[in-house]
């Protein structure tokens, strides 16, 4: 996980910290939100308004963890509604995740790995399949609105023959499947009055026009599409490289590259990349990417970013260092 910011000096800061497969996140006043391989953690800024730590302004303490199994947890939000369990038993919970394992929206326990709250129409039961991979999820005024799905296949892993086009939007309350023909969506998300959504598989960033029913694609980007957030004008998105396998192969997103000349051959000539992993800047008035951040290296995956309001360098405590065991807080 990469925790960007300034430097003092207004050169760009990245602190980094290693917890394995980390995925979704969630950020929220003090705290964060971040899905694992089979636990979901909330952090904590352990630094008061105007206070700093060698530099930092925000030092996010790992306080709380779920230990959920390995669910594939995609998206995380928060409501300020009550949530019902799938049977209508109240919930206190307001944390709610997408349980891509299992097809459905679901809350954290502290008895039970998950308790799920919501799946979607075509899903028959709840089973440890990944039938629909089910992924992204929007939050509007406290209550879970939207999902994408990458199908609406009913069997397991049944989303891996529908990947080019079977994808679509769900409209949460109705349980009405609203948009399709999208191919791999990720990180619906509510902005400035519309819904934003990454068309992964084609790498078009844009939005869904509700009247008409489809998707409007302002800006195409140079890799895979996952991970979205806002600030003022601007939309934050990461881009990853194909994987070795055929998830990401075989997708409208390979044409385009190829027409844009945004292939680079590997040195056996066999096998084609796309060249960059990283983060884009968009203005959401023109669609232009204004900025940039490249990743290089080891990383060739992003899944999620969000935008930490009123920070400007946070750090992470990791469990890796000396550090977990010495930053202590006492509370009042």
């Amino acid at each position: 996980m990469f925790a960007i910011g300034l430097q003092p000096s207004g050169k760009i800061s990245v602190f980094e910290r290693t917890f394995e497969r980390c995925m979704g996140l969630y950020a929220s006043g003090s705290r964060l939100y971040m899905s694992s391989l089979y636990q979901l953690w909330r952090f904590e800024n352990a630094l008061e308004p105007g206070q700093t730590h060698n530099g930092y302004d925000c030092v996010y303490v790992p306080q709380v963890g779920y230990t959920t199994g390995d669910l594939d947890i995609h998206d995380i939000g928060a409501g300020t509604e009550p949530i019902n369990s799938l049977n209508g038993s109240s919930l206190p919970q307001k944390l709610i995740f997408v349980n891509t394992l299992f097809s459905c929206l679901a809350t954290v326990s502290e008895q039970y790995s998950f308790i799920p709250v919501w799946k979607p129409p075509f899903i028959s039961r709840l089973a440890a399949e990944d039938r629909c991979h089910l992924n992204g999820l929007a939050i509007i005024k406290g209550e879970p609105k939207y999902v994408t799905a990458v199908s609406q296949s009913d069997v397991a892993d049944g989303w891996r023959d529908r990947r080019v086009d079977g994808g679509c939007l769900i409209y949460v309350k109705s349980n009405q499947v609203i948009l399709t023909q999208l191919s791999m969506p990720h990180s619906p998300r509510w902005y400035g009055d519309k819904l934003w959504l990454l068309n992964s598989g084609t790498g078009e960033f844009g939005y869904v026009n509700l009247d008409e029913g489809k998707f409007e694609p302002i800006t195409f980007a140079p890799g895979y599409l996952r991970g979205l957030s806002f600030v003022g004008d601007f939309a934050i998105v990461g881009i990853s490289k194909p994987r070795k396998n055929k998830t990401f192969s075989g997708l409208p997103l390979d044409e385009k590259l190829a027409a844009k000349n945004a292939i680079c051959v590997s040195r056996s000539g066999v096998k084609p990349r796309i060249a960059r992993c990283g983060l884009l800047v968009i203005d959401l008035r023109s669609g232009d990417i204004v900025h940039s951040l490249r990743l290089e290296g080891i990383v060739e995956e992003l899944y999620d970013v969000v935008v930490i309001p009123k920070i400007r360098r946070p750090m992470i405590i990791g469990f890796k260092t000396e550090e977990v065991r010495r930053m202590i807080t006492i509370g009042s």
